[in-house]
């Protein structure tokens, strides 16, 4: 952000303290000005012909563009995305155990990634784990959407998993 002395422009369109147009004018007369209002001109607009210049105090206008930013970050909701391994061969316990652990991720409102890495020759056999994976996705269906389907990726197929969104009536 470009203030007092540090803007470049020769000549800026000025925008007073009430939010006045107060034309076009030189940049050492909009210094002038913001000097006998004891206040900062600050570039608000540098790509614009000419430029726009507004009289404002600039630390206030830094504080309310912080505070925002502050707000802003408060609304975002950060999702995380926790994975699940199985193998191609897992047992019925197993997989009740790992189905339990993904339930438990989508009720907290994360994503969860299921995974299956093939190791050795069980790579020739993909239909096995995807036999696992959609097994996986038809366990999980009343809690969660599929958002991405099994998709190989190097020796590992994975799926994507999200939590439902609560129904608003």
């Amino acid at each position: 952000m470009m203030v007092n002395d540090g803007i470049r422009a020769r000549e800026v369109r000025l925008i007073g303290p009430n939010g006045d147009q107060l034309g076009v004018k030189s940049k050492n007369e909009a210094l002038k000005l913001a000097e006998d209002a004891e206040l900062d001109l600050v570039l608000v607009a540098p790509k614009a012909k000419p430029p726009v210049a507004k009289i404002l105090d600039y630390g206030k206008y830094r504080f309310e563009l912080q505070k925002k930013e502050r707000e802003s970050r408060k609304k975002q909701k950060v999702i995380s995305v926790k994975e699940v391994r199985l193998s191609p061969t897992i047992d019925v316990n197993d997989f009740n155990t790992k189905l339990k652990n993904a339930k438990k991720f989508l009720a907290k409102g994360e994503k969860v990634r299921v995974s299956i890495r093939f190791k050795g020759r069980a790579i020739t056999h993909k239909e096995i784990g995807r036999n696992v994976l959609e097994r996986m996705a038809k366990e999980t269906d009343d809690v969660a959407v599929v958002t991405q389907r099994p998709k190989m990726d190097g020796r590992s197929m994975f799926l994507m998993l999200s939590p439902k969104e609560p129904d608003k009536k």
